[in-house]
């Protein structure tokens, strides 16, 4: 059983700490927080000891691997120390949003770093189908790819103010969701709207996006964002090839559906966020991490494929501001 250490207490942490109930070839020993009473809420749940003490935890003789939910400005230095430590790491995007610093990073662990970064929508059960579809060839090679993300309401200024804005914070997963189709991604452009918050304009930031990708092979990927969707979290998927088409669409709560003689069809709103929509997706990934530890091969989404989101959203913010398309290499 592979023991874990666990950085951060919030929420996202949290989410994490569920999923250790449903892989028995994992535990969680030990949570690190500076606010003691978040660690110790989580460590209550779970069984595990509470700590204020990061480094602590990393370093100690029983923990064989670290997982990585502190806020981003903390990843590098956290990522490197586990390394050090010889620790197995899965750390929650981005890497960083200095793309200088996670590059620095990347430059520097040894090849053989076990790392493997947080980008759970990979490990979605419908995305996952998709991706797993197209690898055995069912669409001949890919034409196109569309990427749709909606939140269902804006995140407050002061949570935009110090999230590195929306390419690094929200668009991260589309970029990282495209490369899982189109890794070799060679130009971007992209545009930005301020139609929901005007507080944004001031922070230099949009609360919608329209990107497009080019591939080195030619085929193209399309990402729309928006910061609020009336309707609830908008999540799809569609995958266009050379011999056909693969979607996945939005999940309900139920497959309950209302007919009557004022309307053809009803159903529940969306499920309302990421915490709900990718439950399944979060325990999926903690699995499939502890089964690369445990079984060997390469850890997917690895640090590499971090450092590639990142400058996807380094060059769609430089396209959005200057207006002209820009070429990922320059980046």
């Amino acid at each position: 059983m592979t023991k874990f250490a666990m950085i951060g207490a919030g929420r996202i942490a949290a989410t994490h700490a569920r999923s250790f109930q449903d892989i028995d070839e994992a535990e969680l020993i030990i949570v690190a927080d500076p606010f003691a009473e978040a660690a110790q809420r989580i460590a209550a749940k779970t069984g595990a000891k509470a700590s204020s003490d990061a480094l602590g935890a990393i370093r100690n003789p029983d923990v064989e691997a670290v997982l990585i939910c502190s806020p981003t400005a903390t990843h590098v230095d956290l990522i490197r120390a586990a390394v050090d430590a010889g620790k197995a790491v899965l750390c929650e995007k981005p890497v960083d949003l200095d793309l200088g610093l996670a590059s620095q990073l990347e430059a520097s662990v040894p090849k053989d770093a076990r790392v493997m970064m947080g980008f759970n929508r990979r490990f979605d059960p419908s995305f996952a189908q998709v991706n797993a579809r197209v690898q055995k060839g069912e669409l001949g090679k890919l034409e196109q790819v569309v990427v749709i993300s909606r939140d269902p309401a804006p995140q407050s200024p002061e949570y935009v103010k110090t999230s590195g804005g929306i390419f690094k914070d929200m668009t991260i997963h589309d970029f990282d969701m495209v490369r899982f189709f189109l890794p070799d991604i060679v130009e971007v452009e992209a545009m930005g709207q301020n139609v929901i918050d005007p507080a944004l304009i001031e922070l230099e930031d949009f609360d919608g996006v329209m990107v497009t990708l080019r591939s080195a092979s030619g085929a193209m990927a399309t990402i729309i964002n928006s910061r609020r969707a009336v309707f609830g979290y908008d999540q799809r998927l569609e995958v266009f090839g050379e011999r056909g088409m693969l979607q996945a669409h939005n999940q309900l709560p139920t497959s309950v559906r209302s007919y009557g003689a004022d309307h053809a069809e009803q159903t529940e709103t969306y499920l309302h966020f990421f915490l709900q929509r990718y439950r399944e997706a979060y325990a999926c990934e903690l699995k499939a991490f502890v089964d690369t530890l445990n079984g060997g091969g390469s850890f997917s989404p690895s640090l590499s494929d971090g450092v590639a989101a990142l400058r996807l959203a380094v060059a769609a913010m430089q396209s959005a501001r200057s207006g002209r398309r820009v070429e990922v290499a320059s980046v």
